[in-house]
């Protein structure tokens, strides 16, 4: 059996998230954020199949990350991985199967080591993931105002990230976002912009770097050249051969090889 992971944003914005990831003992499912049936759609439209799906991780409470979840655990018969304030917040219904974890402590699913990390947004205890397999490491991380030294210090040494991108800041501060939302985005418990994320990618490179893909870019404030534009910039030839990718909404990236 192959050794490889594979992942595919199948949604990445404002409006839904949800990530899926593949390895020889089977997949799982990084937020729910769009209806169980378009997830279910979009999963079969990358080649694969939900019934792979062994366990889904939650980030945090709000309804992006969270819309499909109910009826996918109950659809699949999985266990959703989350915080207890996550949980709190989303009050599922009884009959979910969840387990509550804890920022630094390991769990398994799926053959995967899996090791949540705190994050700063506006959210119930929101965390983000390092996920391990046959030497093969992803780093997740959205939905976060700055990037803490905890942030970086996980996401150090990955084959894979996905980090958020959230804003263009001229785009932000001249478009049509009342103030006070504005400020939300732009606080420390708020969003990273393309400067902020791109700051961030230069710490994090290291030669086993295979891709990167910019994670939650708002369709008003930001949009994929920027977002692009920005990293490729701030990456420049340290990282030539490096895979750059900004993923959407509209559909899912294709399935992304990392290899050990």
């Amino acid at each position: 059996m192959s050794k490889h992971i594979g992942v595919s944003a199948l949604a990445s914005g404002s409006k839904g998230n949800s990530i899926y990831i593949d390895g020889p003992d089977g997949s799982l499912l990084v937020d729910a954020g769009l209806s169980a049936r378009e997830i279910m759609r979009r999963i079969a439209h990358i080649g694969t199949s939900p019934d792979r799906i062994t366990g889904i991780l939650v980030t945090h409470d709000h309804s992006d990350h969270l819309r499909g979840v109910r009826v996918l655990a109950t659809r699949l018969g999985v266990t959703v991985y989350g915080t207890a304030g996550t949980f709190k917040a989303a009050r599922f219904p009884d009959g979910i199967d969840i387990r509550t974890i804890k920022s630094g402590d390991e769990f398994t699913v799926a053959g995967f080591t899996i090791r949540p990390f705190s994050l700063p947004h506006d959210a119930s205890d929101p965390v983000g993931y390092k996920l391990e397999q046959n030497g093969v490491k992803i780093g997740i991380a959205t939905d976060l105002g700055y990037a803490t030294a905890l942030v970086k210090r996980r996401l150090t040494g990955c084959d894979m990230l996905v980090l958020e991108s959230n804003y263009d800041e001229g785009m932000l501060l001249e478009g049509p976002y009342p103030w006070f939302l504005k400020q939300r985005i732009r606080s420390r418990r708020g969003h990273l912009s393309n400067e902020d994320s791109s700051r961030v990618l230069t710490e994090l490179l290291h030669p086993g770097l295979q891709r990167i893909v910019l994670a939650h870019l708002s369709e008003v404030n930001n949009c994929p050249e920027a977002a692009l534009g920005e990293a490729g910039g701030a990456i420049g030839v340290r990282g030539s051969g490096l895979d750059l990718t900004a993923a959407g909404m509209a559909e899912p990236t294709p399935i992304m090889i990392i290899e050990s």
